[in-house]
């Protein structure tokens, strides 16, 4: 009698003349499993980090929403990225968190293809709306005479909707790239979530267009967006460095350090996860960044851009009356 199909398996005829052949329709996530004694602790920390990441950036979508005080193109960026924010964590540490409290941590081939589409266009908008972001303390800080004009609401509505809309189309071209692969013989994803590299691995089909796609995709958003930061950021600290005060020289740092901060973190967990996509792959090192950047930066955003500023303490005491001290 022949063995009992797995049932993340179909046999699908190959188009190349193999019969038989497995097709995985569906994965099993490695996850945390290396670690079996310390299920309790992680389900703990990861519940604590998406409580805190989804109620920090609700509240600040909320205070930029109803706060009058808070309508400058600074807010309106940070309302964009504690949305994608929201959109990063939202799409996968759910399952995380279930795959840690029962034995069996599975995602239909589909559900991974939609995790891989809100994963690559968060992460590929972040990366985006960070230059955004750069380039507008740049305009408030080197061209100050000339901010409301540069970063009209016009122009800033212009600059957040070409982030979502090149960032969506990025993240469809992945996907369908990657829905197109044959996935046989081992379905496990040694990760907590679909990502590219880790996918790659398993397809038994050629991915020569997913490797030069991915690595256009690097080039653009983790070396371009980088050095126009990095450009941004040169021209800012030079700025700085020839105001005469030094109570001016610390309100223009301190209006650039968290951004700086964000950036650092942010670049440091991508370029970690994806630069060496290839034969260079390490799941744990893999798995490092994505906790940085799906998990401690969407918590971490919150505190680093907003809860220490004081137009958005003021705004949240007039909304919260019982948070006024």
């Amino acid at each position: 009698m022949d063995a009992q199909m797995d049932p993340g398996q179909a046999t699908v005829p190959n188009q190349v003349g193999k019969s038989n052949q497995t097709l995985v329709m569906g994965f099993v996530f490695q996850g945390f499993s290396e670690y079996p004694d310390l299920w309790l602790p992680l389900f703990g920390c990861f519940f604590s980090l998406y409580t805190m990441a989804l109620m920090g950036n609700i509240l600040i979508i909320v205070i930029i929403t109803c706060s009058s005080s808070l309508r400058s193109p600074m807010y309106f960026f940070l309302f964009n990225l504690a949305t994608m924010d929201i959109i990063c964590t939202s799409s996968v540490l759910p399952k995380v968190l279930v795959g840690l409290a029962l034995e069996e941590n599975t995602i239909s081939f589909q559900g991974c293809m939609a995790q891989l589409f809100f994963v690559v266009w968060t992460l590929s908008s972040e990366l985006l709306l960070l230059a955004v972001m750069a380039y507008d303390r740049y305009v408030a800080i080197c061209r100050p005479l000339h901010y409301r004009t540069l970063m009209s609401p016009g122009v800033c509505g212009a600059l957040a909707i070409t982030v979502w809309v090149i960032c969506a189309l990025n993240s469809s071209i992945h996907t369908g790239l990657m829905a197109q692969l044959y996935f046989c013989g081992s379905k496990v994803i040694t990760h907590f979530f679909c990502e590219i590299p880790s996918l790659l691995l398993l397809s038994c089909s050629p991915t020569h267009v997913n490797s030069i796609m991915t690595i256009l995709a690097d080039a653009f958003y983790g070396f371009i967006n980088f050095v126009l930061t990095l450009v941004s950021y040169g021209c800012i600290i030079s700025s700085i460095l020839r105001i005469r005060s030094s109570e001016g020289k610390r309100r223009a740092f301190s209006t650039c350090s968290s951004h700086l901060i964000v950036v650092s973190v942010y670049y440091s967990a991508v370029f970690c996860a994806y630069i060496n996509p290839g034969s260079n792959y390490s799941p744990e090192r893999s798995k490092v960044a994505g906790v940085l950047y799906t998990t401690l930066s969407p918590t971490l955003n919150p505190l680093i851009y907003t809860l220490r500023n004081k137009e958005v303490k003021a705004a949240l005491g007039k909304i919260f009356p019982f948070c006024r001290n």
